[in-house]
């Protein structure tokens, strides 16, 4: 698959792989620089699903769920 920057370094992420990992408008977008590559990693409710049990008794997954809705709610 291939997408073309604009003048701005503004990408199209195709439908397909928008549909696939739940990104909507809105959604964030980690960027993570390897060094010889560039990996976008989309920051969704899975996301935050996945780390509920790696912070358990500390209600940060809570919060960040909390600040997750208020995010999209400020959108």
């Amino acid at each position: 698959m291939e997408t073309h920057a604009t003048v701005k370094g503004q990408i199209v992420i195709p439908a397909e792989l928008r549909r696939k990992y739940g990104i909507k408008a809105g959604t964030k977008i980690t960027i993570i620089d390897t060094g010889e590559t560039i990996v976008l990693k989309p920051v969704t409710e899975e996301t935050y699903r996945r780390l509920q049990g790696s912070l358990k008794g500390k209600g940060v997954f809570k919060v960040l769920m909390d600040e997750r809705r208020s995010d999209a709610e400020r959108e």
